[in-house]
């Protein structure tokens, strides 16, 4: 009994320093948001002068080791995409907790969609406006701030507690967490587990542990371009196109399972998407059509599987229109689950029910996340935050109230991750 009320003293007095951030976090989420971390493959310079000035942070806190993975790309700035590793010791050190955020930013898009500048904070009440604010400089702030909580407390908790904060996560963290697990992947234990706040939901009840397979095709349709007046002449791939698009509705019915974890979206998902152009005039029928295939596969299937049927549907479809048809798998990504039973997910649950006063659920995602990088890793990822999911948006921004909250979230899981 005297053991859990130091416990619950230690919780009260972590939260109430968090609670005293609030100016913090608007000076964090100011600074970063005018360091337009986008992507030199997106024209920007990359994630240079954020991770300089981020840096600049953690060497004023107590971390006990503070290093940068530099990723080399010629195309940024220096040459290299800056990762930050800081760790902050606990009583076991061969254990430890990481809060992974990312530094980069996608683009601000149409400036005219903006009430604000995208690369200048604003504070309107508990909202911080900017590119950036939420996706996923939110993370990045809380994972901070739990730690800061620890060190200004003089608490070590059970586990040491560490920020991982990559570059290219919007590109698909080629220069980022992909690199680090392939070349560095030694700064990482066997019992370590990952919290990667990057998606959520604005009740914060969303505890992400599982993700779909995702299976992206082209498909390149050949007939014969001929005059639209003599169609007996070629070979309309349009048509055939359009055909095929409607043809393969039938993997909805042959991989037609569902799993209540990815509620609202519970089953597989096969859509068609891009189309490009084929033809630029109204009277010709067009010799080559070219379309794409989103497929978001429940983990109970193989990718393999599906794309055996499609190679059956487009087989079909070649014969019945006299086309040939190229398919090609620009994305093949398979995902592993967290285990629902590992420790970081419970204690998440716990947590998040404590601070949040909700009721958090397990849940699964369409939509790919770093946290795959990791569970095909074979480390427990759980992806959480409370998030107003406005990441990408034009006026972009973050809740002051979500990231204490958040960091409250983190520090609590750290006193327990044993």
């Amino acid at each position: 009994a005297l053991s859990r009320r130091m416990e619950e003293n230690m919780e009260k007095e972590l939260f109430k320093k968090i609670d005293a951030y609030k100016q913090t976090v608007i000076d964090l989420q100011t600074h970063m948001i005018a360091c337009p971390a986008v992507s030199p493959h997106e024209g920007g310079d990359g994630e240079d002068a954020k991770a300089e000035y981020v840096m600049s942070v953690l060497k004023q806190m107590k971390f006990d080791e503070l290093s940068v993975i530099n990723i080399k790309d010629p195309k940024a700035k220096n040459g290299v995409r800056p990762n930050i590793v800081a760790k902050y010791y606990g009583q076991n050190r061969k254990k430890t907790l990481w809060v992974m955020a990312h530094l980069d930013i996608v683009p601000p898009g149409d400036l005219s969609l903006w009430k604000t500048d995208p690369f200048k904070a604003v504070v309107k009440g508990d909202k911080i406006y900017g590119r950036g604010s939420e996706d996923n400089q939110q993370g990045v702030v809380s994972g901070l701030l739990a730690a800061k909580a620890l060190m200004d407390c003089d608490v070590r908790p059970p586990c040491n507690f560490a920020l991982l904060l990559n570059a290219d996560e919007e590109l698909g963290s080629q220069y980022g967490i992909c690199a680090i697990l392939k070349k560095h992947g030694k700064i990482f234990g066997k019992d370590d587990a990952f919290l990667v706040p990057d998606g959520g939901n604005p009740e914060g009840t969303m505890v992400e542990i599982a993700e779909k397979n995702m299976l992206w095709v082209k498909f390149t349709v050949f007939g014969t371009q001929t005059h639209a007046s003599t169609p007996h002449s070629g070979s309309n791939a349009n048509r055939a196109s359009s055909y095929l698009v409607v043809k393969l509705d039938e993997l909805y019915k042959k991989f037609n399972k569902k799993d209540k974890l990815f509620a609202p979206e519970s089953g597989s998902t096969f859509e068609p998407t891009k189309r490009e152009a084929n033809v630029p005039n109204v009277n010709t029928i067009p010799g080559t059509d070219v379309f794409y295939l989103d497929c978001r596969v429940l983990p109970c299937y193989k990718n393999s599987d599906v794309l055996a049927e499609i190679a059956k549907i487009v087989k079909s479809v070649e014969k019945q229109f006299k086309v040939k048809i190229k398919t090609e798998v620009p994305i093949n990504d398979v995902s592993k689950p967290t285990d629902a039973k590992a420790s970081v997910v419970k204690l998440t649950q716990a947590a998040v029910k404590a601070v949040y006063k909700n009721n958090p659920r397990l849940m699964g995602v369409g939509g790919g996340t770093v946290g795959a990088y990791f569970r095909n890793a074979g480390y427990p990822a759980v992806v959480y935050s409370k998030l107003y999911e406005v990441a990408h948006q034009p006026n972009e921004f973050s809740s002051i109230k979500n990231t204490l909250g958040d960091a409250k979230v983190f520090a609590l899981i750290s006193l327990n991750f044993k």
